[in-house]
């Protein structure tokens, strides 16, 4: 155990001296200049107040169908900011990429591991266009579990999910709790930087909430497209099956890449292009059954 004890604080350790370059976020600053560089009109938002408020940018058709792009652990909304500059889609649909609770300029460090409150603080980015549908949203790795948390809470507001590698079963989950646990403690949660502290807090309560959510998972009848590669090392690509077997009540497409890891949004940004391209052309404005 002392020994366990020793590592884990090694670990720490070497992440806390290298906080500087683990922030995973980019300053206004550097907004600005990648909205100047791209020549589009792009613009910074804040919705809410005090620590509660949500950091987002948005560029695109201001009467145009809306993307709501949610980053996964740790990150930011740098992870698709360059979604905005493809004008393929900035052409014809709003596109909104925002920091979750925790991350980016949203409380910055300081964790939100509740799915429900996190699905809670990014609706009003909804509300705040309801001309713009059909809306869509995209989420990636930890933030496939949060859109769908949302189209659970807020039906009204969700047209159509884009789940790529997302963790949405509870059975994949991978056992970390044995290194997790120490670092979500008050003992050493101190010295991981504070993008990663969040980010092992969330992760580290995210199993049972995926638990929580199966029995519910009957209720989406939206489209979903899940877009998994098969050399995916940090989300098993049987999610994907998951997803198929689960949304029994959707309209659900499935696409698997052979030789595509998890990152997605870099390395194969057109489908994720695509798949939106998909659903807004074979948009139904069907909801959650019940509500």
């Amino acid at each position: 155990m002392t020994g366990l004890l020793v590592s884990v604080a090694f670990v720490g350790i070497l992440l806390f001296t290298s906080h500087a370059c683990m922030t995973f976020r980019m300053s206004p600053k550097e907004v600005d200049s990648f909205f100047k560089k791209e020549n589009i009109n792009g613009s910074r938002h804040r919705i809410g107040t005090g620590s509660k408020a949500i950091h987002y940018v948005k560029a695109g058709n201001p009467d145009g169908a809306l993307v709501l792009f949610v980053h996964g652990s740790p990150g930011s909304l740098s992870a698709f900011i360059h979604f905005l500059a493809d004008s393929s889609l900035n052409r014809d649909f709003l596109l909104i990429s925002t920091d979750r609770p925790g991350f980016g300029h949203s409380n910055f460090g300081v964790a939100e591991p509740s799915l429900k409150k996190q699905s809670a603080a990014l609706a009003p980015i909804l509300r705040e266009h309801p001309s713009n549908r059909p809306v869509l949203l995209v989420g990636h790795s930890l933030g496939g579990p949060l859109v769908v948390r949302m189209a659970l809470d807020y039906p009204e507001l969700v047209d159509g999910l884009i789940l790529v590698a997302p963790s949405i079963s509870p059975e994949l989950e991978p056992n970390e709790t044995w290194w997790r646990a120490p670092f979500a403690s008050p003992f050493l949660s101190w010295v991981l930087p504070r993008s990663l502290r969040a980010s092992n807090e969330e992760i580290y309560q995210l199993k049972p909430q995926l638990e929580a959510m199966v029995p519910e998972l009957d209720k989406i009848t939206c489209p979903v497209i899940v877009i998994q590669g098969e050399n995916d090392s940090l989300v098993p690509a049987a999610n994907a099956d998951f997803a198929q077997a689960k949304f029994i009540n959707a309209k659900v497409d499935i696409t698997r890449k052979a030789g595509m890891n998890h990152f997605v949004p870099w390395t194969n940004p057109e489908l994720i292009r695509e798949a939106i391209l998909k659903l807004v052309g074979n948009h139904q404005p069907t909801h959650l059954s019940g509500h």
